[in-house]
């Protein structure tokens, strides 16, 4: 690991505050700010805004709303670890207003925010489009006791609970599975946006045995073969 990546998640509230306080240091914003009323509301309604990154500082980059200095802390660029904050100069960028402070002259923006919100709409989408019974392919992503997330691919993700995972009884998914492994699933239910899958319900049914039919065959001595016997049976037939 880095020495800057070590530094950014070892940064505290107290490093961010410092840094903000840094990026707004030596700009001169006057007295006057009715704006600033306009951003706190950005902020109340969570309005996206679009903005160029205009410069780079030690742990984020600047832009500007309508003339007001707004500062992106590196962890609210985007979902995954920024590598290299020159790679976002002069690019638009879409953010909310996460902070609106007209006293200490603080604008604090995200695009991080606007990410994950795009990310779940598009999750949400995807899973709309799905139905019960659908078979799907996956990777085990991770194992709990109740039972095993699966990825499906396209960001989506659901559960095979513990007692759907095998047609025998298991105490945990680890006897049946490890992480990584690829499965075929079905989709048994779909609940707040949430998929709860099958591995079990696509197993063929054990076939049912055919109880074995027992034929007892009489001992010699109980079969009738005396000459009385026979001689009955002769008697027998020739009333017939």
């Amino acid at each position: 690991m880095s020495e800057e990546v070590k530094e950014t998640e070892n940064m505290t509230m107290a490093d961010l505050d410092k840094e903000i306080d840094a990026s707004f240091q030596h700009v001169d914003q006057g007295d006057d700010f009715p704006v600033w009323d306009k951003l706190r509301q950005f902020k109340e309604d969570k309005t996206v805004l679009d903005v160029t990154v205009e410069g780079v500082v030690k742990s984020g980059v600047i832009a500007y709303i309508d003339g007001i200095r707004g500062f992106i802390p590196a962890s609210k660029l985007s979902l995954s670890y920024v590598e290299n904050l020159e790679d976002f100069l002069k690019k638009e960028i879409q953010v909310q207003v996460i902070d609106a402070d007209e006293e200490t002259k603080h604008l604090v923006l995200s695009a991080r925010d606007v990410l994950r919100d795009k990310e779940r709409a598009k999750k949400a989408e995807r899973i709309s489009q799905i139905q019960v019974g659908t078979v799907m392919e996956g990777k085990v992503e991770s194992l709990q006791s109740y039972g095993a997330f699966i990825d499906l691919g396209d960001g989506m993700s659901g559960l095979v609970h513990v007692s759907q995972i095998s047609d025998k009884r298991i105490k945990h998914p680890s006897a049946v599975l490890a992480v990584g492994d690829p499965v075929t699933v079905k989709v048994i239910a779909i609940k707040d946006g949430k998929l709860s899958l099958s591995m079990k319900a696509l197993m063929e049914p054990a076939a049912e045995e055919v109880p074995e039919e027992h034929v007892e065959i009489p001992k010699s001595e109980a079969i009738g073969t005396t000459l009385g016997c026979l001689l009955y049976t002769s008697d027998a037939a020739d009333e017939l």
